[in-house]
């Protein structure tokens, strides 16, 4: 698959099927996505791919602890309330996805079945838990920058290889949970989770696209005759 084919078509899967993916096709995306760029090389990354038992104890403990109420505990500032023009982009893809579930307003109950999804990381076969050097963490947020190229750089390389992704916050909002269950080291921080796997097409939410601004009003070009 060429870059921009990988570019344009990958979106974000939330359904998958029950197989398994290889060890050895996981060792294959995780060598492409180690080419992400970072400042100075500093290559900060550490990358945690979970499955089987390990993986399905972190989506019981993040559940029952959400169920019973406990606070989410990440390790990372969460990004808080959104407003303005970023809740409603926040908005309209739910409305996309509650729509292509056929999930309706007033049902209380498929919509919390819905975020739970979330906190299962969505059922897939594999998460891969995305953590930085601590050292790094009182350093303001070039770590952080770099591992949104090197998160980018997975869900891209497995989209070229078939598979699916999404990025998954949902996933990790329980961090002691995750820590205990994927024997993260205490010298790394816990940033965020992709889920993964081979998409189920038969997942209505699979087939939605989520819309993005024009280059023209996303972009300035300075300096440049018209």
């Amino acid at each position: 698959m060429e870059l921009k084919q990988a570019m344009q078509e990958r979106r974000s899967i939330r359904g998958f099927k029950k197989e398994p993916v290889s060890r050895a096709l996981l060792e294959e995306v995780v060598a492409l996505a180690n080419r992400a760029p970072s400042s100075m090389n500093t290559q900060p990354w550490h990358l945690h791919v979970l499955t089987g038992d390990p993986l399905e104890k972190v989506r019981e403990g993040n559940s029952t602890r959400m169920l019973e109420g406990v606070p989410p505990v990440r390790e990372i500032s969460d990004h808080g309330a959104y407003a303005g023009v970023h809740r409603d982009r926040q908005v309209g893809i739910a409305k996309q996805l509650f729509a292509a579930m056929g999930i309706e307003r007033e049902d209380k109950e498929r919509r919390q079945d819905w975020v739970m999804r979330g906190f299962r990381q969505f059922d897939a076969p594999v998460s891969i838990v995305v953590c930085f050097d601590k050292s790094l963490n009182d350093n303001g947020t070039i770590a952080h920058f770099d591992l949104g190229a090197v998160t980018y750089g997975l869900v891209l390389a497995a989209w070229s290889k078939g598979l699916g992704c999404v990025i998954n916050g949902q996933g990790i909002m329980q961090s002691p949970v995750v820590r205990e269950h994927a024997q993260i080291p205490d010298d790394q921080v816990i940033m965020t989770c992709v889920a993964m796997g081979w998409p189920d097409e038969d997942f209505s939410a699979n087939a939605v696209v989520s819309t993005r601004r024009p280059v023209e009003e996303v972009t300035r070009f300075v300096g440049f005759d018209d």
